[in-house]
């Protein structure tokens, strides 16, 4: 299950990564510690994850909208296979915060967005998507292909 920092504000079960002081830790830290854990993202600066992790930003204009709901469902059912890829999951529900990501990306509603390692936008969807579609299009990205090739070459 996807555990929220404590910073999220957005109505469900909010949970602490590590015992550790949250303070304490940057959020690229708490995430490095538990990358189950999503953020919100009028907390932190994206630009902190470039070349460390793929960003999925998930929209909304209420943390109540049916749509952000099954979407956080949805990536919460997989959590290994979104760690496995370096994936941080970044929240915004609340548009009168002007997070620096919904000036950037200018969400209308409900909006997910996958944000490569480069910080390029590489996927824009205006429904939810499952964890298998997300990992498909990630897998199909260069850096991606050649992370897994990296891999099979260790002994």
């Amino acid at each position: 299950m996807i555990r929220i920092l404590a910073l999220v504000s957005w109505g469900l079960a909010a949970t602490v990564a590590t015992a550790q002081d949250v303070e304490t830790l940057s959020p690229v830290e708490a995430w490095e510690v538990d990358r189950s854990v999503a953020f919100d993202a009028t907390s932190l600066d994206i630009d902190d994850f470039i070349w460390l992790a793929r960003p999925v930003v998930v929209f909304a204009d209420t943390p109540n909208d049916p749509r952000f709901r099954q979407q956080m469902e949805l990536l919460a059912a997989r959590p290994d296979d979104l760690a496995d890829r370096d994936v941080v999951i970044l929240t915004d529900t609340d548009p009168d915060a002007r997070s620096d990501l919904r000036l950037r990306l200018r969400p209308r509603g409900f909006m997910m967005v996958l944000i490569g390692k480069d910080g390029q936008i590489e996927l824009r969807k205006p429904a939810p998507w499952d964890v298998r579609e997300i990992t498909r299009s990630i897998d199909k990205m260069p850096l991606r292909e050649q992370e897994v090739e990296d891999r099979r070459a260790l002994p």
